[in-house]
């Protein structure tokens, strides 16, 4: 039985040119993202679990389902984190946010920056939106996921080394630099929208 379909990339694989190569995406998403799909598929027919959202495997699992699983979801939630157009400053609201959250978006760049590259092997770094309402960079170690943790996720760079080995090779931070230069800041936006309606009366 298959239980997940690889879910396609929101754009074309030479789309984020010359910030992620088609050949990174093209390995990233067709083997990396695909073999973790795969993956859960076995591991969940071996099983014999009952059909759910991708969300229920990845709050309720624990071991190698829950790993492919996390991993499934974060690259999807990856390749929605980046646009063709992205980069550059974001809107009004997302700019507020991260003023009072963090000092402004550059602070916020070089706080998430400096998470990212300096967590130490395979993993995630988030900007999140807390229980209590509040916007926060984590990261993540290996598959883990903030939805764990009762967090809304709002964005996310994958910084294992396949993300970025290609192209940058084991230099994380210009991996970063180019990862802002793609950065979807509408769909952090809208994704900031609906926290503030799960949120917004705590915050207040």
């Amino acid at each position: 039985m298959k239980f997940f379909e690889l879910s396609e990339l929101p754009y074309g694989t030479d789309a984020l040119e010359p910030h992620v190569s088609a050949e990174t995406l093209e390995f990233h998403h067709g083997k990396h993202h695909a073999g973790y799909v795969d993956t859960l598929n076995e591991l969940l027919t071996q099983e014999g679990a009952e059909p759910a959202e991708l969300e229920h495997f990845v709050l309720t699992a624990e071991g190698a389902v829950s790993e492919n699983a996390g991993q499934a979801w974060n690259h999807a939630f990856y390749w929605e984190s980046m646009a063709p157009d992205g980069g550059g400053e974001p809107g009004r609201d997302v700019a507020a946010a991260l003023e009072e959250a963090f000092g402004g978006t550059d602070a916020f760049r070089e706080q998430f920056a400096r998470e990212a590259v300096s967590h130490f092997g395979s993993g995630w770094a988030w900007l999140v939106a807390t229980q209590a309402g509040r916007l926060e960079i984590v990261t993540t170690h290996d598959a883990r996921c903030p939805l764990r943790d009762g967090s809304v996720p709002l964005l996310t760079c994958d910084v294992w080394e396949h993300a970025y080995y290609l192209d940058h090779r084991n230099d994380r931070g210009a991996y970063l630099d180019a990862f802002f230069e793609v950065v979807d800041w509408q769909r952090v936006a809208e994704r900031l929208a609906t926290t503030t309606l799960l949120y917004g009366a705590r915050r207040a």
